[in-house]
């Protein structure tokens, strides 16, 4: 019952999701610059919550934008009603609902919705990741300088030895592409399904990754902090690999250089 209420809760929030899109609905800001929440957010969260508290509503929530829904409880589930606001408010389709639950402090269900690309995720724990109820696998590469990355820039810059723009650098002038989509969401789920080799952020909140750290997991990826420990949803630094390139990425977030060059 807790798995399909996850799937019929993120079907709530991304039905509201299509409801909003390319529509009219206002728009307000949040800290930092073009930071932004709208009120497609607020529908999509009050509808995934409801189907929640429907079937359990002794679980404790963590949403992006109501906060902590306090409960006495070893489950909870923490949510992104719109993972990639900015490309939802301007028309772009890059964008998700995103949920994760845990249960005495381990991920063990996450779901990630595109609706507009018609992509369902789903990952348990020890049962493997899916997309639209297919196995899905990180990528093979091997090497750091032939893989495609991925990476989002915070909203607020963190002046910080090593940050965005400084590794963001060291990628692009070895020739190696680097996207940035603006869903952290679809970034993992998508270096889960072996389309990128790699995704890092500086800077993330527990409603960016918990679903989507589950899915590189499960896919048979790794996904640690950026000093090489086991990941957790509460910190900010996020490191996520086919797991054959991880020590390679993580040397450069951490100061070091790439390794070869790009042949011609």
């Amino acid at each position: 019952m807790l798995k399909e209420t996850l799937i019929e809760a993120t079907r709530a929030g991304a039905e509201v999701l299509t409801s909003y899109f390319n529509g009219s609905f206002t728009i307000s800001n949040k800290e930092g610059i073009n930071n932004l929440v709208t009120e497609a957010d607020h529908a999509s969260e009050k509808a995934i919550i409801e189907v929640i508290q429907t079937k359990f509503s002794d679980h404790f929530i963590l949403s992006e934008e109501s906060g902590e829904l306090v409960q006495d409880s070893t489950y909870k589930w923490i949510i992104d009603p719109i993972d990639g606001t900015v490309n939802f408010a301007n028309g772009i389709p890059i964008c998700c609902v995103s949920i994760g639950i845990e249960k005495e402090g381990k991920m063990i269900l996450g779901a990630v919705y595109n609706p507009f690309m018609h992509e369902f995720y789903l990952a348990e724990k020890n049962c493997g990741a899916t997309l639209n109820d297919k196995r899905i696998y990180v990528s093979k590469k091997a090497e750091l300088i032939h893989s495609c990355l991925v990476t989002g820039f915070p909203y607020t810059y963190l002046d910080m030895p090593n940050g965005p723009l400084q590794v963001f650098e060291k990628f692009i002038r070895k020739g190696i592409p680097v996207r940035r989509l603006g869903s952290a969401a679809i970034d993992l789920c998508w270096v889960a399904a072996g389309r990128f080799d790699g995704f890092y952020e500086h800077k993330l909140q527990a409603w960016d990754s918990a679903a989507g750290f589950l899915m590189v997991e499960e896919a048979g990826g790794k996904i640690t902090d950026f000093e090489g420990n086991y990941y957790s949803p509460y910190q900010p630094h996020l490191l996520a690999t086919n797991g054959l390139i991880h020590d390679d990425m993580l040397a450069v977030v951490q100061g070091g250089e790439i390794k070869g060059n790009l042949k011609a």
